[in-house]
């Protein structure tokens, strides 16, 4: 079958190859692959920029919908031909104190799809039942494509902060993650809603606007700690979530963040901190870091999706085949979308 397989440590040592197709076990289903969408994870992995473990060679991709194709003899309550998503956690251990009370996103031995396990930027992935979700009839196979990074957004705003109605809330970061936790604030009721970005994200600052932030801010060319003193009684915001995971973009969510305020951080970074978080202290602000996601979570943003609340259109800026993968990953590298499709 064909793969998208990073095959180095170095910038660029990525390509399409040809791969053996996964085999199956009792208590495993083969899908075939639909719909990938590209992460900005994927991208660093293509620069040899990423700050997180992996393994060589290495098949990309964790976000996907498809259908099954074979279940193995101990799989049940699924069909073969039934259109479904599936969840990142690729391998758990099953028996740990978070696997056990659910929060197996946590577990230690954790492999997740896409880094120390092969990904599913191919024609077919070997998954196991319990990450499965059947996909509504109202839902795409590109559209479940983002079932993921909703996933993450969702998680992070709703069970990792506390947002309430009316409260001011920045987003730091104008990618695929910065975008949909705008809209999961709306659909939160916070409001207004600042949304950050720079030279390159013109282009998403402009749909982050036309998705109902009140202000989308392009931090090179406008101090957004000036903006914040103009809103509301000007002491800050109540949540500030970093999307971006640069330590420049920290540094400054501690500047942004009220007294009692919160920060979210999403966004993954390589670089060490190099500045004091005694204002933080000062403010008596809270930081919580939000990672991946767990099976409740996947079925309440299908639901989302099912139900309309969610506006993907802006978000998807292109569909390509797989053997197109590497303009796909170049037009969210460059700015000129939010997230990219691969279709199979």
């Amino acid at each position: 079958m064909k793969a998208v397989v990073k095959f180095g440590r170095r910038d660029g040592e990525v390509e399409l190859r040809e791969v053996r197709e996964p085999e199956i076990g009792e208590r495993q289903v083969l899908l075939r692959v639909k719909a990938v969408g590209v992460c900005g994870s994927d991208i660093h992995m293509w620069r040899e920029t990423h700050s997180w473990a992996i393994k060589t060679p290495l098949i990309l991709g964790h976000e996907f919908s498809g259908v099954i194709e074979r279940i193995g003899g101990g799989v049940e309550n699924f069909k073969i031909g039934q259109r479904v998503t599936c969840e990142t956690a690729a391998r758990v251990c099953g028996h740990c104190l978070y696997c056990r009370t659910g929060e197996y996103n946590l577990c230690p031995e954790r492999l997740g799809f896409g880094a120390l396990i092969d990904g599913v930027m191919a024609e077919f992935a070997a998954v196991r039942p319990e990450i499965i979700h059947r996909l509504p009839d109202a839902v795409s196979f590109e559209q479940a494509a983002l079932a993921e990074p909703v996933s993450v957004a969702v998680n992070a705003l709703v069970e990792n902060s506390r947002i309430k109605p009316g409260d001011t809330v920045v987003i730091q970061g104008a990618g695929t993650i910065g975008i949909l936790c705008l809209q999961i604030a709306r659909i939160c009721g916070a409001g207004p809603i600042l949304v950050l970005g720079a030279d390159r994200d013109e282009s998403r600052l402009r749909t982050a606007r036309s998705l109902g932030a009140a202000r989308a801010v392009n931090v090179q060319r406008e101090n957004p700690l000036e903006l914040m003193k103009s809103l509301g009684d000007g002491l800050g915001a109540d949540l500030v979530v970093d999307c971006t995971g640069a330590s420049a973009a920290l540094r400054q969510s501690v500047d942004l963040v009220r007294p009692h305020g919160q920060i979210t951080k999403i966004g993954w970074g390589a670089a060490p901190l190099d500045f004091s978080l005694d204002p933080l202290v000062q403010k008596a602000a809270r930081i919580q870091a939000s990672f991946s996601h767990t099976y409740p979570t996947w079925e309440r943003v299908l639901g989302l999706m099912a139900g309309g609340q969610l506006n993907l259109g802006p978000v998807i800026g292109g569909v390509h085949r797989l053997e197109d993968w590497k303009t796909a990953f170049s037009d969210m590298e460059s700015g000129k979308n939010i997230k990219s499709v691969l279709k199979i």
